[in-house]
């Protein structure tokens, strides 16, 4: 993208900063998976379940499909998408960060997955082709995007006729907050 709208490169840099900072976060998100879940992944991806829900649990992903994880992190949920797709399908992970995809690929591995790959990319302009997945995940990315808008335009486009988007998210009601709180940049990357 050639021009940063509405602060997009300042956000991405609070973001990035904020999940470079993390060493080992314990994975806080583990509360959202079941315990089969859980045991499916590596201890690499256990380790950096951030998000806010578990969009593999509402998904309804099939054997076969093709699915796009915006914002993937270390890769749990494109792992467990894999998983569930099967041979016949292939998960995508995008992350925003080259040490995640670097993490993602090495939790894949430990995994045993073929039906993976991850690229580094932001989810405001999704290195995917038109029309190319049958589901679209994002964990509790969107609200990371200053452009939010154009996260969903980019799930839009890289979603087949029918497909489905699961993303599990935050909002809040900038009406409620003070100003020190909605610019400040825990609000953005936390």
């Amino acid at each position: 993208m050639s021009k940063d709208l509405m602060f997009k490169d300042e956000v991405q840099q609070l973001v990035a900063d904020a999940y470079r900072a993390l060493d080992a976060p314990g994975g806080p998100a583990a509360r959202h998976y079941t315990d089969g879940q859980l045991a499916a992944l590596p201890d690499g991806a256990r380790e950096w379940l951030l998000g806010v829900g578990n969009p593999t649990a509402w998904a309804g992903l099939r054997p076969g499909e093709d699915v796009a994880d915006l914002g993937c992190g270390a890769g749990p949920d494109t792992i467990l998408a894999a998983r569930e797709i099967g041979a016949g399908g292939h998960a995508t992970g995008i992350d925003l960060l080259p040490e995640m995809v670097e993490r993602a690929r090495a939790n894949a591995a430990a995994a045993g997955l073929d039906n993976v790959t991850f690229l580094q990319g932001e989810i405001e302009d999704v290195p995917l082709a038109d029309g190319s997945v049958d589901v679209v995940l994002a964990n509790g990315t969107i609200n990371l995007s200053a452009r939010k808008s154009r996260v969903l335009a980019e799930a839009h486009r890289i979603l087949r006729p029918g497909g489905r988007l699961c993303a599990p998210d935050l909002t809040i009601r900038e009406d409620e907050l003070p100003t020190e709180v909605l610019t400040h940049p825990a609000a953005w990357a936390g």
